[in-house]
């Protein structure tokens, strides 16, 4: 059977695209238009958040679902909004799947025992509820995940990718600027962000598919190429979650080194620069959906200029 990695390289080849989009609403970006819109219907209530956030990343995803493979809303921006906002992302991410696009859950969770389970579940499986019948929670197809508890904060996830389909990334070297302060810490010659990933390359080594890929991948930012490089020796079977390109100053020679020889291994994200990218272009606010879909085509012609595509 196919594992999460296959589904993921097979939606790649069929948009001939790595990219990722990551869906993070900031209400004061969000176009007027659409805020004004739902506080007329919802008065100054937080279902005229959500219902603003929804519409807009329906928007997003209508305008570039026939152009990459997956996005990534980070969760963070829906919980602000409390359960108004968790409404929004479960239906953002089944009006995704609903258009043919994977869908990573931008949630970093762990934990031990049973809580890591629930969070498992949760994200990337299913609960049985009152009756026998499997029903996805979330419905995501796969999550990012925290590691520092170790394996048995893990393994629950691991079971999933086994037996689901599913995948996860696990943060490895991250893009902010302080990663560093643990990140680069030395245990036995080795940074902190090394062992993480031969942690992720043992992990995944019974999860492998057709393609010779993981479904336990490991997230590495675009911030940081020479580590990058390093990290794909140390993990040649992960799939790369790279975020970092374009508003936090990654580039297109910055992410070379997240792909394998075979051109795979790799997905690059960008958020802000595309979801936003009627600001920047000036365009009107009732055509934010348009200007990310010219974001994604200069992002993949930026892409493809360095020969990642």
């Amino acid at each position: 059977m196919k594992n999460f990695a296959d589904l993921l390289i097979e939606a790649i080849k069929k948009k001939g695209s790595p990219i990722c989009v990551g869906l993070d609403p900031r209400l004061d970006q969000l176009p007027p238009y659409i805020v004004e819109k739902n506080k007329k219907k919802y008065k100054e209530t937080r279902e005229a958040v959500a219902e603003s956030i929804l519409e807009f990343n329906k928007g997003i995803i209508d305008a570039v679902h026939d152009l990459v493979p997956i996005i990534k809303p980070q969760i963070a921006f829906y919980e602000l909004f409390g359960y108004e906002g968790v409404r929004a992302f479960e239906e953002t991410v089944k009006y995704a799947k609903e258009k043919g696009l994977l869908v990573i859950s931008d949630a970093k969770r762990n934990d031990i025992g049973s809580t890591s389970e629930a969070y498992a579940k949760s994200q990337i499986g299913w609960n049985s509820y009152f009756s026998k019948e499997k029903e996805p929670v979330i419905g995501a197809d796969a999550v990012t995940i925290n590691a520092y508890f170790g394996k048995d904060g893990v393994k629950p996830f691991l079971e999933l990718c086994d037996n689901d389909q599913k995948g996860i990334f696990v943060l490895v070297r991250t893009s902010n600027p302080s990663a560093g302060e643990v990140q680069n810490l030395i245990h036995e010659n080795k940074t902190i962000y090394q062992m993480m990933g031969y942690y992720v390359d043992s992990w995944g080594a019974d999860l492998t598919g057709e393609n010779g890929y993981s479904s336990v991948g490991a997230v590495v930012g675009a911030t940081y190429p020479k580590e990058a490089k390093l990290l794909r020796e140390v993990m040649p079977n992960s799939y790369f979650l790279v975020p970092g390109y374009g508003a936090q100053g990654g580039g297109a020679e910055d992410v070379k080194p997240c792909f394998n020889k075979d051109g795979l291994g790799a997905i690059i994200n960008s958020s802000r620069g595309i979801t936003f990218a009627y600001q920047k272009m000036d365009f009107d606010d009732n055509a934010y959906a348009e200007a990310s879909r010219l974001a994604v085509e200069d992002m993949k012609k930026d892409l493809a200029g360095v020969g990642v595509l």
